[in-house]
């Protein structure tokens, strides 16, 4: 179903980028949007969780200093247990020196997944609480949400650029090109992104928490994390995540009230947790 909705997802994308295209650059402009397109879905696709992991300044476990290797060695065990017992194969870990307590999972399929953590998880969070989290990034790797994921972060990406492209460039001779409708599309782009990054991640999300009771064998550990997930971000600030990275993590990197939580990138903590009392 992730691969219906990914090549969905992938012909919204080309589409969007030709008639951007075709707006700002006549006829010739179609055929470089549709390039872009194709550009940004290839790097994407097959590169897609690299970058995830460059944004988040993420260090491979097997590079860290031994001392750290060391003191993480029972959260390396964790991931090759719970990956065999879920039937893939073990990601591979990385840490970000982000003091948030947050993670997420990225990679096109299971071979090439990879699964990276805040320094702030693993300094603030229990370790039964780790590896839940751990379970629940598992779980999208298993249902293959990681490429799904990956591509809506490369489109959420790319629209933004469209906005600074409307902004940018300027309209010349072209009667065609309206101010008003530049304006719109600078403000409204960036919306159509959010609001395609909340559809995907508010369903996505229950079915990993449930991956991870069941990896687990019970729903405690799984909503004692989340408890904590939502104390931890409302009171630290990301020092990596980014707008078009958001729905890719676990919890909501960016913390908001009111009118913000219309554009939530993720079902709200009590939500989840009342999903896997009700499951349980």
């Amino acid at each position: 179903m992730n691969f219906l909705k990914t090549g969905i997802l992938m012909a919204v994308f080309g589409g969007l980028a030709v008639v951007v295209g075709r707006y700002f650059f006549g006829l010739q402009g179609a055929v470089i949007g549709l390039g872009a397109a194709v550009l940004f879905q290839s790097i994407a696709y097959f590169n897609g969780h690299k970058m995830a992991i460059r944004m988040a300044h993420g260090v491979a476990f097997e590079e860290l200093d031994p001392r750290s290797q060391n003191q993480l060695a029972w959260l390396a065990t964790a991931n090759e247990t719970l990956s065999q017992r879920a039937g893939i194969p073990a990601p591979k870990l990385y840490i970000s020196p982000d003091p948030q307590p947050n993670a997420f999972a990225a990679g096109r399929n299971p071979s090439v997944a990879v699964v990276c953590f805040n320094e702030g998880l693993l300094k603030l969070m229990p370790r039964d609480e780790v590896i839940a989290v751990l379970a629940h990034e598992l779980g999208h790797v298993k249902n293959r949400d990681s490429l799904l994921m990956t591509v809506t972060a490369a489109f959420a990406t790319f629209i933004s650029f469209l906005a600074q492209l409307a902004w940018l460039i300027p309209r010349g001779d072209n009667e065609e090109r309206n101010p008003i409708v530049d304006l719109l599309m600078m403000i409204l782009a960036p919306i159509t992104a959010t609001v395609i990054q909340m559809a995907i991640s508010r369903t996505r999300e229950f079915g990993a928490d449930r991956a991870a009771a069941d990896l687990i064998g019970s729903p405690q550990p799984m909503i004692s994390a989340l408890r904590s997930l939502e104390r931890g971000t409302e009171r630290i600030p990301s020092a990596t995540a980014q707008t078009a990275s958001a729905h890719m993590y676990i919890a909501s990197p960016f913390a908001g009230g009111g009118l913000m939580k219309l554009f939530m990138t993720h079902p709200p903590i009590e939500e989840r947790v009342r999903a896997l009392q009700t499951a349980s």
